[in-house]
């Protein structure tokens, strides 16, 4: 019959200490089922280590192809008949119900079967896989009544208290509470902190103790920027060397994922109750961020009506533009840019409807909101159909290209997941509410000209723009390709490493003013061979050295070829 174990070798192994662990507390393990009456007698005769395993439902084995039966979490109990005449097949047997899940084996012995090979005790051991005999005298209907009684009554319990939450956190939502009532309910509920974020990880409310809140952004799931990491986040509960358990639910209506609720808990893991709960949760906070969006939308559309009036210098005098604003709680009397943001048309025109996110327009005008609120609640910020205009205030003495690249971080959120590229631009500072349509249109001008000379991500002011700013007054790209090749020649070619080198040359002459051992050194050439650059250029260009006015041609010609989309 092969190699089986001693009988008197198979005594009842020492139940090793219970450990703490991330489970439902609602579900049953193989140690309580070890614990329960109809269990009276049953031995463990190896695989202690998995005696944490989760028992969901219950089978039994009395055919050789149970196999393909089997499901994850399942307690099988057998008489071993099937195996009665191939008892070397045991440990092959075991191994394949463990790859499927199996939480636990019961089998009785000395009718069918009288031992169990060593390799199979040791298989067992390996994998984690608790081996239970039964005593003669118990039934299998006795304990697949009190096993499926007892996980049937805590899954009613979980039930009921998912239910008892959901019916609180609606009442919050029915007595005008939006997202930072319902996050500190929840965390009252949880004993843990709780964040409602956008799908790519903004704040948009916590609840919580605030010492608790405050170490938690320092932990590596947030970004420097404040910024959840999402994308490092996955759905469920996981564990974190630095900041213990969390806890992460997608906030879903509709068709749009409006971000996620999230908790976080250092003092005590965190498990599949918590995450009910935060699925509840979540439902009412879709709920919630649905309602906000409706009244934001009424809302946005008078506001951005009225800054589009402003903008375009049709809102009336200056006292009744103040007053207006006033009324709407923006401060637009003070010294102030306007900042206009444009996401790249590429990403625009990528965007494919789905049911995982909102507009992406849509997302990047309530990001700019969210990080010019923080920092001033006064300022107005409207997102239009392809662009996002924001006023920002600039106090004395500040520096507005720090406060406009401070916004403009917040928003990329250094570079974090779901963020798109976008380029910015950035009017003169206006001390008077007349001034701001005139400045609309120099961040309007920033933006265009700054995404032409350096891309996606460049933040352009106006100020800086200089010779740019007169070439983007010309509208026909084809005019200025005309004048570029008509005033380079053959040094127009973009793919001609050789005319690449003699426009370098070129700029470096023009920039030094055509000091040739100035133009050498930065050049990194000899004295001579500029020389000889200089005597080809003329010959292709024209006397530029003795010409002021080819040099100034030939200066704008170069500008022109920095800027993009020419």
């Amino acid at each position: 019959m092969g190699n089986v174990a001693d009988p008197a070798a198979q005594t009842h192994q020492e139940l090793p200490a219970e450990r703490p662990a991330a489970r439902l507390a609602s579900e049953v393990t193989v140690r309580e089922v070890l614990g329960m009456s109809a269990m009276n007698g049953a031995r463990l005769l190896a695989g202690a280590s998995g005696l944490e395993r989760v028992v969901q439902r219950l089978n039994v084995m009395e055919v050789p192809d149970v196999l393909p039966w089997v499901k994850a979490h399942e307690l099988l109990l057998t008489t071993g008949y099937p195996v009665r005449s191939t008892p070397d097949g045991v440990p092959a047997l075991l191994a394949a119900l463990d790859d499927r899940g199996l939480a636990a084996v019961c089998i009785k012995l000395n009718r069918y079967l009288d031992t169990l090979p060593d390799q199979a005790l040791a298989v067992a051991d390996e994998r984690g896989l608790p081996l239970i005999q039964l005593p003669d005298g118990v039934g299998f209907d006795d304990i697949l009544n009190q096993v499926l009684t007892e996980v049937l009554n805590r899954q009613a319990a979980l039930l009921e208290r998912s239910e008892e939450v959901h019916r609180a956190l609606v009442a919050v939502v029915l007595d005008g509470g939006g997202l930072p009532e319902l996050v500190s309910e929840m965390a009252v509920i949880l004993g843990a902190p709780v964040l409602v974020t956008t799908a790519d990880g903004r704040v948009l409310a916590e609840g919580g103790e605030s010492g608790e809140l405050a170490a938690l952004r320092t932990t590596s799931c947030f970004d420097p920027s404040g910024r959840f990491l999402t994308e490092r986040e996955p759905r469920g509960v996981h564990r974190h060397d630095s900041s213990g358990w969390h806890a992460v639910v997608p906030v879903v209506a509709g068709k749009f994922d409006h971000g996620r609720i999230a908790s976080f808990s250092r003092d005590r893991p965190l498990d599949e109750r918590d995450l009910h709960v935060l699925e509840r949760a979540a439902t009412v906070a879709a709920l919630a961020v649905t309602k906000q969006l409706a009244v934001r939308a009424v809302e946005g559309k008078y506001r951005g009506d009225f800054l589009r009036d402003v903008l375009s210098d049709r809102a009336g005098g200056r006292d009744r533009v103040v007053a207006h604003c006033q009324s709407l709680g923006w401060d637009v009397d003070r010294a102030q840019v306007v900042v206009v943001a444009e996401l790249d048309p590429a990403t625009v025109l990528a965007q494919q409807p789905g049911p995982e996110l909102r507009p992406v327009q849509e997302r990047f005008a309530a990001a700019w909101e969210g990080a010019v609120r923080v920092r001033d609640p006064a300022a107005p910020v409207v997102g239009f159909t392809q662009e996002v205009v924001a006023l920002l205030a600039v106090p004395a003495g500040a520096d507005p290209d720090r406060i406009v690249r401070d916004v403009v971080r917040e928003v990329s959120g250094d570079g974090g997941g779901g963020r798109r590229p976008f380029a910015t631009g950035v009017s003169r500072v206006v001390e008077e509410p007349e001034q701001i349509p005139e400045a609309y249109e120099q961040a309007r001008r920033a933006v265009h000209v700054g995404r032409q000379l350096h891309g996606t991500g460049a933040v352009a002011h106006f100020d800086t723009l200089g010779t740019f700013r007169l070439l983007s007054l010309v509208r026909d790209p084809a005019e200025l390709r005309g004048f570029v090749s008509e005033t380079l020649g053959d040094l127009a070619t973009q793919d001609d490493p050789e005319a690449a080198d003699l426009r370098r040359t070129l700029q470096v002459l023009l920039d030094t003013n055509l000091n040739v051992a100035e133009a050498a050194r930065r050049l990194f050439v000899h004295y001579n061979t500029l020389r000889y650059r200089i005597g080809k250029l003329e010959r292709m260009l024209g006397p530029f050295a003795s010409d002021p006015d080819l040099r100034l041609d030939l200066a704008l010609a170069l500008k022109v070829l920095q800027m993009r989309g020419i």
